[in-house]
């Protein structure tokens, strides 16, 4: 029977770790819960992941890593089409919906995994670049609605085709923008 790499138990720790987190919130899953769904030990599972907050933090490293890399991208952009810019952060924030639907269940998720500085700085960067310099407040305003909706309507809709949804959370989001 052949070995178990450490990449593939590392990765099956995470997704039962997000499982249970799911399941149970996170501050009231345990390591010996996680261990315990898998059938190891708990010393076993301190092999992959030194301590609770290096596994939490190991769930939110990608999508920090993703969302820092494509505002970084966007940014480098000369005037990007508002449209197409709605359409690639649905298309991000799909991909990561399963931890951001987590953390929109259990708001503590968002204080253990550091993300609420990410999330505000990630939609502030975008909104500035949907509605350019020195907008008004009421530009401000919708540019925020446009992409706090367009992201909840990414998490939120389950068993919707991703393609109906997002055509019709980019055009609602590209509406409320005013254009």
């Amino acid at each position: 029977m052949p070995r178990t790499r450490s990449g593939d138990t590392k990765a099956r720790i995470q997704q039962a770790a997000l499982d249970l987190f799911a399941a149970k919130g996170l501050r009231q899953t345990s390591l010996r819960d996680i261990a315990d769904r898998l059938g190891m030990t708990k010393p076993a599972l301190y092999y992959h992941f030194a301590s609770r907050d290096e596994l939490v933090s190991s769930l939110a490293k990608p999508l920090i890593d993703d969302f820092d890399a494509y505002v970084d991208a966007r940014e480098a952009e000369v005037a990007p089409d508002p449209r197409e810019l709605l359409g690639s952060f649905f298309d991000l924030t799909y991909r990561h919906r399963g931890l951001l639907l987590l953390a929109l269940r259990d708001l503590s998720v968002l204080q253990e995994m550091h993300l609420t500085d990410h999330v505000t700085g990630w939609r502030r960067r975008i909104v500035a670049l949907l509605i350019g310099e020195s907008p008004s407040l009421a530009d401000q305003v919708r540019g925020m609605v446009a992409i706090g909706g367009l992201s909840d309507c990414a998490v939120v809709f389950e068993g919707v085709d991703v393609d109906e949804l997002r055509t019709a959370a980019v055009d609602a989001a590209y509406d409320t923008l005013g254009r």
